[in-house]
């Protein structure tokens, strides 16, 4: 009689256990993606908090000591202008990181509403629609992102306004990728039982697309994001060092690398270049492994 009253607590503990109690569980098991979620976390709270803690603004000058190395008045030492190092990597991680993770939505949402939109309904309207991923998929990224940044430049665009189109430009580039992933998986997930009860109740299509076939498409849709968050990240990093991305005053990771544009500097001054290269390597790898924790967590047919 014991042994059907702890079968019967046992079973009830597994129903009270919600979905995302379990992807939390499954995730905690991952030591690899929990080291990148430490690090993740570790970033931002440097990127929002810090700045309060330096006593200094991005812009603030230090003429007495331009490109002064680490001290206990500057923590990182000083750029050419005597700005603190260590305060303008806090905001630079600001816009890097808030750039990489608005253009991931803007990707997001136009790649997984024409993926589900083309997988769904087929025939006329996928094929003009993979063509059209097609001919983007053809272009070339970068160089699009180059010449786009020079154009900005050439309109003379103010420094805040062009981080928002930079934002756009990314995310507007990015999204036939994640396109053509969830239009492959609806197309599979459409011949599914539950789908066809769906048209034996009559559900109209835009129900049947986004509350049945997008969500069965989520954990595609994450591992893109965030591999998408680490490159777009690294999209603004190499147009900032190439002075079309992110423009001074306002600062970036990748502006900041700028400062080393010979062997001389950077042999003499490593602490210009350094830091920031270290961040954008540790929040790219970060995000990446979080990705492939979560995609693991949220994967259906994964028993533990």
């Amino acid at each position: 009689m014991e042994a059907k009253v702890d079968v019967k607590k046992d079973i009830k503990k597994e129903k009270a256990v919600s979905p995302k109690r379990l992807i939390w569980n499954r995730l905690k098991k991952n030591k690899l993606a929990m080291s990148g979620l430490v690090v993740l976390i570790v970033m931002i709270l440097f990127t929002l908090v810090g700045p309060f803690l330096t006593g200094y603004t991005q812009e603030a000058l230090d003429f007495a000591n331009p490109k002064a190395g680490p001290s206990l008045q500057h923590l990182m030492g000083t750029d050419n202008l005597g700005r603190d190092v260590l305060t303008r990597l806090m905001y630079g991680g600001r816009i890097s990181i808030a750039v990489g993770v608005v253009s991931v939505i803007v990707e997001v949402v136009i790649g997984s509403i024409l993926g589900v939109v083309a997988g769904y309904y087929g025939g006329i309207v996928d094929s003009i629609l993979m063509r059209i991923v097609d001919i983007i998929l053809c272009v070339p990224t970068f160089p699009i992102l180059i010449v786009l940044g020079a154009i900005l430049s050439d309109l003379k665009v103010p420094p805040q306004d062009r981080i928002g189109f930079l934002m756009l430009i990314i995310g507007f580039l990015s999204w036939p990728s994640l396109c053509r992933l969830v239009r492959g998986e609806v197309l599979s997930l459409r011949e599914q039982e539950y789908m066809q009860a769906s048209e034996a109740l009559g559900l109209s299509d835009s129900r049947k697309m986004f509350k049945h076939l997008l969500p069965n498409t989520v954990p595609t849709i994450i591992v893109t994001a965030t591999l998408g968050i680490g490159s777009n990240i690294l999209y603004e990093s190499s147009l900032s060092y190439l002075g079309l991305g992110v423009m001074p005053p306002a600062a970036s990771w990748g502006n900041m690398i700028q400062a080393v544009n010979d062997s001389y500097t950077m042999q003499h001054y490593p602490w210009l270049w350094i830091p920031p290269g270290l961040l954008i390597l540790l929040t790219v790898v970060a995000i990446n492994i979080l990705g492939d924790g979560l995609r693991d967590a949220l994967d259906p047919k994964l028993k533990k």
